[in-house]
């Protein structure tokens, strides 16, 4: 055991020189290190700087005040010790956050994964706040932290676990508590065990615990068919009158959707300044998903353009649409769709305009990696699911194949 503390643990005594105080003085300042991860923190002491033996981290000379000093030194090195050995003795490990915490008499429960999560929880709320991150988002975080407060107090009958207690069966009992009890899909399912273990690896960073205790479980999600308009769908619904005026709107912020690929909150976030000429003379949208926050430039076409300038002084603010709540939105593109005629397998909603953009415009020849960029894709992969799902592209690149075999064909037939 001693073999393995002086392999991996280090408590240093430095002085923070940047930090003078009015009488010269300077903070004393404690640096743990384990497996070469170090966290800091402050002794309450203060010195002067030209008393400190750098070499020892002491004070120099034998004053009342430097024996003082050093004693108090001392004691903090005992108790670090302490908490260290006990740390291995109880739990095998130690880590340099949980021997900080434990000095600072921080209880480990404020490390507990639903402590962490809910405070994960705040920090990405206030972020909504600012306009910075999504609600959906948002209330995606308040539903799993909710089902996992709920699976902790019924399995384990506890209010918080802390991360040193988490197995790989703590992750396959929730994803069937999720499954069992909460009726969740496969696919909901990986979206909700996605966050839980994103913390596992938040705590690995804070020095909380030093393996992930998930990493054996896999979980993917499955493809499923996406919903989307072939383009003379589309087309209906442009030329389709709806029978009630408050439909128009939506009907034309869908349409919109069609022909630029953007999700339901990034044409509710949309302001003029994201319409900019750029560098080929023609109208932009120069935008950022709100999901993901990474680029998603797409040239407007004539259509958009249309649509725009037809709401153009509708909205007092910097932004182009007013637009209504999703489930307003999905509502009335239920009623059109039903107006218009339109028979699909799928289940229709705003959403389905992305798809549809992705789809027809991969159809008229469009190239994945130009699609990819305008839907503001982390990863072509993401893209590649649409060229799965439209059997027109294919049939279309056969017709563009078909002429170069003509005369090869023409020679077969000579034969017959």
């Amino acid at each position: 055991m001693e073999q393995e503390k002086r392999s991996t643990f280090k408590l240093l005594f430095y002085l923070k020189k940047n930090e003078p105080k009015k009488n010269g003085n300077v903070p004393v300042m404690g640096r743990i290190t384990i497996d070469g991860i170090p966290k800091s923190f402050s002794t309450k002491l203060d010195i002067n700087p030209n008393n400190w033996d750098l070499k020892h981290g002491r004070v120099l000379g034998k004053s009342a005040q430097a024996l003082g000093t050093n004693l108090k030194l001392d004691n903090i090195r005992m108790r670090i010790n302490k908490i260290y050995d006990d740390m291995l003795k109880d739990e095998g490990f130690a880590t340099a956050q949980k021997v900080k915490l434990s000095f600072l008499g921080v209880s480990v429960m404020d490390d507990a994964i639903l402590k962490v999560f809910k405070d994960q929880n705040e920090d990405f709320e206030r972020m909504v706040s600012k306009g910075k991150r999504s609600q959906n988002t948002y209330n995606k975080y308040k539903t799993v932290y909710n089902h996992l407060n709920e699976f902790i107090k019924e399995r384990y009958h506890r209010e918080d676990l802390a991360f040193r207690e988490l197995t790989s069966d703590f992750i396959r009992e929730f994803d069937f508590f999720l499954r069992i009890d909460k009726e969740c899909t496969h696919n909901t399912v990986w979206v909700y065990t996605m966050p839980v273990i994103a913390l596992a690896d938040l705590a690995i960073k804070k020095g909380l615990i030093r393996q992930n205790p998930f990493e054996d479980y896999e979980i993917s999600m499955e493809e499923t068919d996406r919903s989307y308009l072939l383009k003379e769908n589309v087309e209906k619904l442009m030329l389709l009158k709806p029978s009630k005026d408050k439909y128009e709107f939506v009907k034309d912020i869908f349409i919109f959707s069609c022909f630029t690929g953007l999700f339901y909150i990034d044409i509710q976030k949309l302001k003029w300044s994201n319409i900019q000429s750029f560098f080929d003379g023609h109208q932009w949208i120069i935008n950022r998903r709100k999901k993901s926050d990474v680029a998603s430039n797409v040239r407007l076409l004539e259509i958009p353009k249309r649509i725009i300038e037809k709401y153009r002084g509708l909205t007092r603010s910097d932004y182009v649409f007013p637009v209504p709540s999703n489930a307003t939105c999905n509502s009335h593109v239920k009623k059109m769709i039903e107006e218009a005629e339109i028979v699909t397998e799928q289940k229709i909603t705003f959403h389905t305009a992305r798809h549809t953009f992705a789809t027809m415009f991969l159809t008229e020849g469009v190239p994945l990696e130009s699609l990819s960029k305008m839907m503001g894709h982390k990863n072509i992969s993401t893209t590649q699911i649409y060229a799965k799902i439209t059997s027109q592209k294919i049939s279309k690149d056969m017709d563009l194949v078909a002429p170069k075999f003509k005369e090869i064909e023409d020679a077969f037939l000579t034969v017959l």
